[in-house]
């Protein structure tokens, strides 16, 4: 199914911050607690927009598969991507984009961002991203914080931004589960979800959860506080995920249901593989504490976001299959901050772990491929020997991975769904523009057309009218 492109596109700050008790779990239906477990209670509404058959042609196809073509071809038909190659057969009445000179490449998805949790303007009435009055609020879900009038989403489709996953903050141990969104105008968050991608989890290490509820006089207030918050919430979790399973596997006896949970329920669906963990963590003694932590309770941690000592564990991410969703070069703003290598990224890949670059900002969501740039020359400058396809990954197919959608996006493959950006420079020039943006095969932004840049409804009336 499609839909028509607005005239005005109704679309969707930045808060790794810190932050009463919660409120009490509300009891659900007993003869609805098998549904919630089969089914979303808030599921995706997203419908890709209409498209036509269109045929890129003539520019340099970097397909983030291994693969570089030079004066290649890509066809998309229906939302997918039906053919790359030298030349390619299509239909009589496609569209035909001349991409001479320019640069092709998978749609940019980021690992982390917190747009719509943390709008512009940044004001405290927005400020929706941490709900910091637990060390374990793993029973809320940020989605329901999302507002998709944030201009950033805007912004960071401009910048070739075509995935992207929503994280409440860190200043809780687990702070709340992810969403990951298709980069598209709706009025709801519902029609900005991606379709069947799994949820995340987000926990927190290290100096945040316990600096916001030490300065509270509240547990946690150190690093040990923080593991035995962890463990005993882990405990909790498999009480509770086996009388569910045990209830399930039974005669189901609506008397004998146990009273539904809306945190363990989140923390049991990740011991059961359901729930991906995203885990905020700056040192590597912490990253090898929580991967402990995780074969104590069964559980795999998906990716270790921030990881500014990364580099010292790789070893460790590679063997154990965890990502590192890292900056390029953010560190020293405090003292888990502090023993930082520009060639963390590099130092990460060349170990054999999967490196992602990612955001964590309103502004770098809108040039991380610069990001990717500047992380690939710090390798480089290091004696690594990173090419430009490994460089593209980190910000295509490896974080596609990182959000268990790989089997739709993050390569130029036959088959998978249509999100492609045409760029005026190589992408890891400074000089780089994303100049066509294009979602699930619907071109959604253009440099040279006013019609498709977009606006958000919040700004109009705001924005001055410019002669034209």
């Amino acid at each position: 199914m499609t839909r028509a492109l607005p005239a005005l596109m109704l679309v969707g700050l930045a808060g790794c911050a810190q932050g009463a008790r919660r409120p009490a779990a509300a009891p659900a239906p007993r003869d609805t607690l098998a549904a919630a477990r089969a089914a979303n209670p808030f599921p995706s509404t997203y419908r890709p927009f209409a498209s036509r058959p269109t045929l890129i042609r003539g520019g340099t196809v970097m397909t983030a598969t291994g693969q570089t073509i030079p004066n290649g071809q890509v066809l998309l038909v229906d939302g997918k991507i039906a053919a790359v190659g030298q030349t390619v057969e299509a239909p009589a009445d496609a569209m035909v984009v001349d991409a001479t000179g320019k640069f092709v490449t998978p749609g940019i998805i980021d690992t982390h961002s917190h747009l719509g949790a943390y709008p512009s303007p940044a004001v405290q009435a927005h400020s929706d991203g941490n709900e910091a009055t637990d060390p374990v609020t793993a029973e809320v879900w940020v989605e329901h914080s999302v507002w998709p009038q944030d201009p950033g989403f805007t912004r960071a489709l401009e910048g070739g931004i075509t995935t992207l996953q929503i994280l409440p903050g860190s200043a809780n141990l687990f702070g709340g589960r992810s969403v990951t969104l298709k980069n598209v105008s709706s009025r709801t968050a519902q029609g900005m979800k991606f379709p069947d991608a799994p949820y995340g989890l987000k926990m927190a290490c290290g100096e945040n959860p316990k600096r916001v509820y030490g300065s509270r006089g509240r547990a946690p207030s150190t690093r040990m506080g923080n593991v035995a918050g962890y463990r005993a919430a882990w405990i909790r979790a498999a009480d509770y995920r086996r009388k569910m399973d045990d209830w399930e596997r039974g005669e189901r006896q609506p008397d004998k249901m146990p009273t539904r949970d809306l945190e363990l329920e989140t923390l049991a669906g990740v011991l059961r593989g359901d729930i991906l963990v995203h885990n905020h963590c700056y040192r590597a003694d912490e990253m090898a504490q929580v991967i402990d932590i995780s074969k104590e309770f069964g559980y795999k941690v998906r990716s270790f976001h921030h990881g500014v000592e990364a580099y010292k564990v790789a070893d460790l991410l590679a063997r154990e299959g965890i990502s590192g969703s890292l900056w390029a070069d953010w560190w020293g703003f405090k003292m888990e901050a502090m023993d930082f290598t520009k060639a963390n990224v590099a130092m990460v890949h060349n170990a054999g772990a999967r490196a992602i670059v990612h955001s964590d900002d309103p502004v770098g969501i809108q040039k991380l491929n610069q990001e990717a740039a500047k992380a690939l020359a710090a390798g480089r400058a290091a004696g690594i020997n990173v090419s430009e396809n490994d460089a593209l990954r980190w910000i295509t197919a490896n974080a596609a991975w990182a959000l268990g959608v790989d089997d739709k996006v993050g390569t130029l493959e036959a088959g998978k769904q249509a999100d492609v950006v045409i760029w005026s420079h190589n992408p890891f020039s400074v000089y780089a523009r994303a100049d066509k943006v294009f979602v699930d095969g619907a071109l959604l932004f253009d440099r040279s057309n006013p019609a498709l840049q977009p606006k958000t409804d919040f700004e109009v009336g705001i924005l001055p009218r410019f002669p034209e």
